[in-house]
């Protein structure tokens, strides 16, 4: 049996969850969101806790489905009772961001600048031009669009200059020395 699929999920306060049609909705203050399950994985609600099973304890490809359908409800509880949040940060001399109604427009040391059109579930802020914070009730949409951000320009190893998560550390690289022997 999965250890982590095993686990049962707390609901938090004002969240509730429903299962119908092998499909799950969770609705809470920020939102709700709904799941598809897979024919291999049932779901229980009995009072104010969820618990995944699969439905052969024997097959390992049915075991590793539950651990994931746990981890995907967990993180849409969690999603609609308090939300993710996501911060990255422009390094680089000239490198700074601003929001234009939907749209991130980022200067990022090519020629032109960078709008990048955020996706709907998705809210971002910046502050102090070089601080970008992704808030989303979604973890994956969250993430994927964090990614999606970073990717425009990642950091390189040299001067560390791009966009990097707030948490991230970049390993740096020793530049070339002048006359050595």
């Amino acid at each position: 049996m999965s250890r982590i699929g095993k686990k049962p999920i707390q609901l938090l306060d004002k969240v509730k969850a429903e299962v119908k049609n092998k499909q799950i909705k969770v609705n809470g203050p920020k939102g709700s969101l709904d799941l598809d399950l897979h024919p291999a994985i049932d779901v229980k609600i009995e009072k104010e806790v969820i618990k995944v099973t699969a439905t052969d304890e024997n097959d390992r490809e049915k075991v590793a489905l539950q651990g994931l359908f746990r981890s995907l409800i967990a993180n849409m509880v969690e999603g609609v009772g308090n939300g993710f949040e996501k911060k990255l940060k422009l390094s680089g001399i000239g490198y700074k961001g601003e929001l234009k109604g939907k749209d991130l427009v980022l200067n990022l040391g090519f020629s032109n600048p960078v709008d990048f059109k955020i996706p709907e579930g998705i809210t971002a802020t910046v502050d102090k031009n070089t601080e970008i914070t992704l808030a989303g009730i979604d973890k994956a949409l969250l993430g994927q669009t964090a990614a999606n951000l970073r990717a425009l320009r990642p950091p390189e190893p040299y001067k560390g200059k791009g966009i990097v998560y707030a948490d991230e550390r970049i390993i740096r690289k020793v530049g070339k020395t002048a006359g050595g022997e």
